[in-house]
């Protein structure tokens, strides 16, 4: 059986540990040669480096790991690049979250005026990873899922419009069929989906058994429905007491699932569909930002450098000698889980599709690709977000048909943001860049546009281009 050469970008993310464990996991289905992390952040990228080298000299002996800061080390040769940047790391996160604040405006990641900035970091990074990729391996698949994904697939695909093996996914859908499929007792692994949109603002309109053909959408929206009270109950109660953003996040996607009952959407949704509830989320004080810091960062920088001083893991209480087996299934990522390196949907997806490309087999999965009059009704430059085969050698989407005119208002104001944004940092033009923050849903107002681009100008500083 062939054995596959890995590289992860990003090596130094919070999220590199649990990728590394599923990886572990993995030998059977996905075997290895050579994986190699890379990071542009020494310190971030040691912590986790550390951390594998214990890891895999237990586990996975026969390996060739190492962590490195020089792309010609990390991408020789290589068969896949999984790549998980955050452009400007952690404190630019903090300025995209909280200088919106400062104009009571949302702050987020990836979505509205914060997601804006981000995305003109992401796009000037990711441009240049690629090249670097492309440069040392010029066949292996590049698989994106660092954000904000939307306006990075709308940048590579112009400068790389014939890359077939550049692909542009996201975990949150895939999150949102984990939370709700349980309560009417079917696995994702049963069905696959029909599903439209752009990343982080979509809707599942189908959800098929594999075998019979069955849609268990109309099954699922009747179950909340008849049981709303109940559920809302058992989420509310799940989040009492706690700093819980994504028990709150589900809390009110449960609502925007009432209001609006013929569609399961993407929790990203809410942004833009319930501004002013979100708006309340968090305060210049206290965003999400915060949260990772005290939470999942610190939880997972601290189980690596406890392992590192171990300097083993079998037989302590890291041990995961019992998940090394041949019957663990990818498609149940709870299975993968462990109380430290919080391991979630994020690396499990992945590792799905990274199994339907090498076994040719063609399963369905959500990916970024243009539109091409998949949704008729849409710009047909679009990078839509939908059903695809993934094969060996391409990936090939499916035909969704018309969107509903709600949806497509909404898609088509948020893709008119995105492109003209992507416009902006390729062309270096200040007011493509205005009008992209002003036809934003949270921003729309240029007053405040302007406002919020010169905080970012001034904070961001050569993460951004000179805008002329």
């Amino acid at each position: 059986m062939k054995k596959y050469s890995v590289a992860i970008c990003g090596g130094g993310s919070t999220y590199t540990p649990d990728m590394m464990e599923l990886l572990c996991m993995m030998q059977k289905d996905f075997p290895l040669k050579k994986l190699v992390l890379y990071d542009i952040d020494k310190n971030r990228q040691e912590i986790v480096g550390k951390f594998g080298e214990v890891m895999f000299k237990e586990y996975y002996p026969e390996l060739e790991y190492s962590y490195t800061l020089d792309p010609k080390e990390a991408f020789d040769g290589i068969d896949f690049a999984f790549v998980q940047i955050r452009a400007g790391g952690m404190d630019q996160r903090n300025n995209d979250e909280k200088i919106p604040y400062e104009f009571n405006c949302i702050g987020q990641e990836t979505c509205g005026p914060g997601g804006l900035s981000y995305g003109v970091r992401s796009v000037v990074q990711m441009i240049d990873l690629i090249k670097d990729i492309r440069t040392y391996s010029k066949d292996a698949w590049i698989i994106n899922y660092s954000n904000p994904a939307a306006i990075v697939a709308e940048a590579t695909k112009r400068i790389f419009p014939y890359d077939k093996k550049l692909v542009n996914i996201c975990d949150m859908p895939t999150s949102v069929l984990d939370a709700y499929l349980p309560l009417i007792n079917v696995k994702r692994s049963q069905i696959y989906p029909k599903y439209f949109g752009l990343n982080h603002l979509g809707w599942f309109t189908g959800l098929y058994d594999k075998e019979t053909g069955h849609d268990y959408l109309p099954d699922l929206l009747q179950y909340v429905e008849s049981h709303y009270e109940q559920i809302h109950e058992q989420f509310e109660n799940k989040i009492k007491g706690k700093d819980d953003h994504w028990g709150i996040t589900f809390l009110n996607h449960l609502e925007m699932l009432h209001d609006f009952p013929y569609s399961l959407p993407n929790t990203y949704n809410l942004y833009y569909i319930y501004p002013n509830k979100s708006l309340t989320h968090y305060s210049l004080e206290h965003t999400r930002y915060d949260e990772v810091i005290n939470g999942r960062e610190k939880m997972v920088f601290e189980y690596c450098k406890k392992i590192t001083e171990l300097g083993r893991m079998k037989g302590t209480e890291y041990d995961i000698s019992s998940k090394i087996n041949p019957n663990y299934a990818v498609d149940n990522p709870q299975a993968a889980a462990t109380v430290y390196a919080d391991n979630d949907v994020h690396a499990a997806y992945l590792v799905e599709l990274v199994l339907s490309i090498i076994n040719n087999s063609n399963d369905i999965a959500l990916v970024m690709t243009k539109n091409n009059g998949i949704c008729p009704n849409l710009d047909n430059e679009m990078m839509l977000e939908v059903a695809c085969r993934i094969g060996k050698e391409e990936i090939v989407p499916l035909n969704y048909g018309t969107v509903p005119a709600f949806e497509k208002g909404l898609l088509e104001n948020q893709f008119a943001c995105e492109k003209l944004l992507v416009d902006a940092i390729l062309e270096k033009n200040s007011l493509k860049l205005l009008q992209a923050f002003t036809e934003n849903r949270i921003v729309r107002d240029a007053e405040l546009a302007k406002k919020l681009i010169q905080r970012f100008i001034d904070v961001n500083g050569e993460y951004w281009p000179q805008f002329k």
